[in-house]
């Protein structure tokens, strides 16, 4: 069997309300307090069914508002032909109040245009009927019953409905700055990762590398060097940790580090791999096929373009068979910036040190900061089988961030 509608329960202010109606409208018709005199010779108690049946409709006020005002209207009607109580009237008009301000958004613009209409029907039809200046007391009365507190309503709603809009945008307002201050963390974290990534691991793969090779020799020459390449990229290693950890410690310094890398220090860093890279058979090239006395290239572009060389040497160091490394640097008119790092691919005999794959992420999202594109992986040349590195860096605008 379907289940019987029920009605939700009253809120405690409207049952408060109710009974203070009924009680206080009760005391007023008991000591004979009435407003008019009958005028179609009805009995008095149908003021107190009037005012029973009026106190019980606020009860709907919240749930059910425009019931409330319909059942409302209804015992004004009888009350008003009893005589009239004071509480019924003052009850009414919290009904249209309360009508106004939890009814539908339709029902809330209609309801005020009804009671200005009812108050101008009453100002007007009574001085036409009866001819007599006291008529127009009708129309003040009316509207004092209904519109005013019709337009109330209407206030109060209003200022609510801003509130709340208010509210909501606030709440959007801080969800956005959250978001952005978790994008910001989570960009910070990848940068920080790319940059101590590239600061360290080439210097602890190449430490690595040759503390296996000093282990697996039995030439102490040999042993020696390894282990002087050992201390040397020990300590460099050392020297960009505590600048890194300077960095990260100093909150208010927002300048970028005093000694931004450049392809000015390419040969510098060539030759530190050359160093590195013995125990391997890898000889490194440089091929600079760049224009003479051409544009200085922006920042972001050349600290971009240093740290995929130092990475793809690094990866050649630790994965790439003997034989020739070449790096190619290529900067056509009005084009961007194309370097290029091919080494052996295969298998090798010497040491090797273990990788993770993250330099190969870190160099994606260098270039894609840059908007250029990148490809990394083995291809079939001249001299077989080899890996290549190619990124293409656009120069942009000198005015754009750095790309860390």
């Amino acid at each position: 069997m379907p289940s019987r509608p029920h009605l939700p329960r009253p809120h405690r202010h409207d049952v408060l309300i109710g009974l203070c109606g009924l009680l206080g409208g009760g005391l007023m018709w008991a000591v004979g307090v009435h407003n008019n005199q009958s005028f179609f010779h009805t009995p008095r108690w149908l003021g107190l069914i009037a005012l029973f049946v009026i106190s019980a409709a606020v009860l709907l006020r919240r749930s059910r508002p425009l019931v409330g005002l319909g059942v409302g209207t209804a015992a004004l009607g009888v009350d008003i032909l009893s005589g009239g109580l004071a509480v019924t009237f003052l009850i009414y008009t919290d009904l249209v109040y309360a009508a106004v301000m939890y009814s539908g958004p339709l029902a809330a613009r209609r309801i005020p245009q009804i009671c200005g209409l009812l108050t101008g029907l009453a100002t007007v039809v009574p001085l036409a009927i009866f001819g007599d200046p006291v008529a127009l007391l009708v129309g003040p009365f009316v509207a004092l019953l209904t519109l005013t507190p019709a337009w109330t309503g209407t206030v109060v709603r209003n200022h609510r409905e801003e509130a709340a809009a208010a509210r909501l945008e606030a709440e959007r307002v801080a969800l956005l700055a959250e978001l952005d201050r978790r994008e910001a963390v989570a960009s910070e974290r990848s940068r920080m990762a790319r940059e101590l990534h590239d600061m360290v691991a080439n210097h602890l793969s190449a430490i690595a590398i040759h503390s296996s090779a000093a282990l697996s020799l039995k030439d102490p020459a040999a042993t020696d060097d390894a282990l002087g390449v050992i201390r040397e990229n020990s300590v460099r290693g050392l020297a960009e940790m505590r600048r890194l950890i300077g960095l990260l410690r100093d909150p208010g310094d927002t300048a970028e580090p005093a000694a931004i890398s450049t392809l000015d220090a390419l040969d510098t860093l060539l030759e530190q791999a050359r160093a590195n890279a013995r125990p391997g058979g890898q000889d490194i090239v440089l091929c600079d096929e760049r224009p003479a006395g051409a544009d200085p290239l922006p920042a972001p572009v050349e600290l971009a373009a240093y740290r995929i060389v130092q990475e793809s040497l690094t990866n050649a160091l630790k994965h790439a068979a003997p034989g020739r490394v070449d790096v190619t640097l290529a900067h056509r008119a009005d084009g961007p910036l194309e370097v290029s790092v091919i080494s052996p691919y295969g298998d090798r005999s010497g040491p090797r040190a273990p990788g993770s794959g993250t330099g190969l992420i870190g160099m994606r999202e260098r270039v894609n900061l840059l908007g250029g594109t990148l490809d990394a992986g083995p291809v079939t040349g001249p001299r077989g089988m080899v890996w290549q590195v190619r990124a293409a860096l656009p120069r942009g605008d000198e005015s754009a961030p750095s790309v860390p």
